[in-house]
């Protein structure tokens, strides 16, 4: 794609993505003190801030995250800035768990919630809503400050619409792990998409969802109520191969990652990509593209644009420069 004429590079606000499992060789699920590494390479995909997710694992992995998060970065480190912790899963279904462990995947659990709110609370958190029990734990999650995210979930329409009405607001990555659209037994997607009340994670890397499935959501929900995110593993940023995510492994071919069941797991394209395919893809422009890439993540964690991060975009969409806090903090060609 070429936005031909464009002598200077564009301004855009920096990209914000909610959903980060990892990166450049590091997995934050079975390494959490990789966070911060993958953080500071981060600007030279676009992204100034992300929130860094920890999919299904031991309790000690998100017990780990959250406390790395809460204590802050190293001194003189530079990077995107982690906004707080992400925990897709345990608490999901088996029916619609991809590659998330089954040996890990948990009820809804009273004692659990209690214990993750103690030890931060996740800035998001994405649960199954049909699993029994689910309104104290989401209005248990909420009354503490965190997003609740519905997700890798078989959740009837009428389930999610329950759920969002007890404090559910977000919906993880669409139509990815997830009951569709079927048109007598609609499932979470079709809420995900009717219910102004619903904002929702997309990925859109050409290889998760159709470019048809985008044109629908962005037609529906518009820039307000879509966040772009990659669902970054630890093969963005490197090679063809062999990768991990949680405690799974994945094979990674071009823009695919897939377990050895063949599901899709987890994403490779970095956030730049994911704007350009969502622009070729809808015919949206670069305005509404960059508000789904950072105005409206940011307002779905609460948190305010400040005007101070942006990236510069060639005519390409591609990224030239970052800049957090003012400060130029990835160049093309210069690291």
């Amino acid at each position: 794609m070429s936005t031909a004429g464009a002598e200077t590079p564009t301004r855009v606000p920096g990209f914000v993505d909610l959903q980060v499992n990892g990166g450049f060789g590091h997995d934050f699920s079975s390494d959490p003190a990789s966070i911060w590494e993958v953080a500071a390479l981060l600007p030279r995909t676009g992204v100034t801030a992300f929130v860094p997710t920890i999919i299904t694992s031991p309790v000690e992995a998100a017990l780990a995250a959250l406390e790395i998060v809460r204590s802050g970065p190293p001194a003189g480190w530079v990077g995107a800035t982690p906004l707080g912790v992400h925990l897709e899963g345990p608490m999901i279904s088996t029916h619609k768990r991809g590659t998330h462990p089954a040996e890990l995947v948990t009820s809804l659990s009273s004692e659990l919630v209690d214990r993750l709110i103690a030890a931060g609370p996740p800035l998001m958190v994405t649960i199954a809503p049909e699993l029994e029990g689910a309104e104290q734990v989401i209005r248990r999650f909420v009354a503490a400050g965190t997003v609740v995210s519905m997700g890798h979930s078989d959740a009837s329409a009428a389930q999610a619409r329950t759920a969002v009405d007890w404090g559910a607001s977000h919906v993880t990555h669409l139509f990815n792990a997830m009951s569709g659209l079927d048109r007598r037994r609609p499932g979470l997607a079709a809420t995900a998409l009717i219910d102004p009340r619903v904002t929702t994670g997309l990925i859109a890397d050409g290889v998760h969802v159709a470019p048809e499935m985008l044109q629908l959501a962005f037609q529906l929900k518009g820039p307000d109520g879509i966040s772009l995110v990659t669902d970054a593993m630890a093969a963005m940023g490197t090679e063809d191969g062999t990768h991990q995510i949680g405690n799974a492994e994945v094979k990674v071919e071009g823009m695919e990652a897939r377990n050895f069941e063949g599901a899709l797991a987890g994403g490779v394209a970095t956030m730049d990509h994911v704007v350009r395919t969502m622009i070729a893809s809808t015919g949206c422009s670069l305005a509404e593209a960059s508000a789904m890439a950072s105005a409206t993540p940011l307002r779905v964690v609460g948190q305010a644009a400040d005007g101070i991060d942006a990236v510069n975009l060639d005519a390409d969409l591609r990224v030239v420069t970052t800049e957090i806090s003012g400060r130029v903090v990835y160049e093309r060609g210069t690291s």
